[in-house]
């Protein structure tokens, strides 16, 4: 394989015409001209010798010919696993970053089964409702709540009271 430049040419007193063989091709690339060339592993030579070379200095044309299938067989099975990973997100459903941007709470217009707990975290207090109908639930404002489903709150601070039966022994001292 002829080439004008040589991975380790260094004086003027060379051959005009020295001969260098490609071992094999590892990459390609348009350069900023549009011009198409091969990153190349030259036989003898050291990996630090690899160099870029335009494709109209190369005369390996089977060498070409062969990474080009293999090129294109490497598009194709990326290709594949696209498509067959954009299929898999398909049918698993939207991940997780798509699901933030789902509706929620009594946007989603489902009706609330119960509250399952409540929180102040976001500085606010706000009920973690469970759906009918669903596994989920969402953190939903007291206030909205409150308006939307006022027995759902009502029966949450029922469960959640503690009544004392009253004191006889105290009624009747206070009695006498």
């Amino acid at each position: 394989m002829s080439k004008r430049s040589s991975p380790t040419q260094t004086t003027d007193a060379e051959p005009a015409a020295e001969v260098y063989v490609v071992e094999r091709i590892i990459s390609s690339r348009i350069n900023d001209k549009g011009v198409k060339e091969y990153f190349l592993k030259w036989v003898g030579f050291s990996e630090e010798d690899n160099s870029w070379e335009p494709e109209r200095h190369l005369d390996c044309p089977g060498l070409i010919e062969a990474f080009e299938k293999e090129q294109t067989r490497k598009e194709k099975e990326n290709e594949r696993k696209r498509k067959s990973n954009s299929i898999q997100s398909e049918v698993k459903g939207p991940k997780r970053k798509n699901d933030e941007k789902k509706s929620l709470g009594f946007d989603r217009g489902l009706e609330p089964e119960k509250i399952i707990g409540a929180t102040d975290s976001p500085g606010q207090l706000m009920f973690l409702i469970k759906w009918t109908g669903t596994d989920e639930a969402d953190l939903v404002p007291a206030k909205q709540a409150n308006l939307k489903c006022p027995q759902v709150v009502i029966k949450f601070y029922e469960e959640r009271l503690k009544w004392h039966p009253p004191n006889l022994e105290e009624n009747k001292t206070t009695a006498e």
